[in-house]
């Protein structure tokens, strides 16, 4: 799972968000799934369709590629297996231009299931942060 999302599915991110031609938002498909859940300071809903979760990538990168987006810096991760087929990933990105100037800085949480297809985010809750550690953002209750 950690190899998964650091080294196939963060890449294809980046990709996607730097570069639209990369493979076009289609592709977000064989990493998020569908339904996804989707929390944020702006919205939380569960995106049914393959469509909606396609609306909910353009509307992150969408801002970022006016930006000037190139790419991401992980400053903090964990990774925590729930069993074999089932895990989730806490994460604070830098996204950021050619530059080194930082576009937004946010703490996401993924939940992760394997599928017949593979490995797929089934939620995604995030918060705009300026923290460098997650231990300063995720409350403990």
């Amino acid at each position: 799972m950690n190899d998964w999302f650091f080294n196939i599915y963060l890449p294809k991110w980046v990709a996607m968000g730097a570069d639209p031609s990369s493979g076009g938002p289609d592709g977000i498909l064989d990493y998020w799934g569908v339904p996804l859940h989707a929390a944020s300071v702006n919205m939380t809903k569960c995106l049914m369709t393959g469509q909606a979760v396609i609306g909910l990538l353009h509307a992150n990168q969408d801002p970022l590629q006016a930006a000037n987006y190139t790419h991401t810096v992980v400053l903090d991760r964990h990774v925590k297996g729930y069993n074999s087929n089932a895990g989730s990933i806490d994460v604070i990105w830098s996204r950021r231009r050619a530059d080194e100037s930082e576009i937004e800085r946010r703490a996401v949480h993924f939940e992760i299931h394997r599928t017949t297809e593979g490995w797929r985010v089934i939620a995604i809750a995030s918060t705009l942060t300026e923290r460098e550690l997650l231990s300063e953002i995720w409350e403990t209750v």
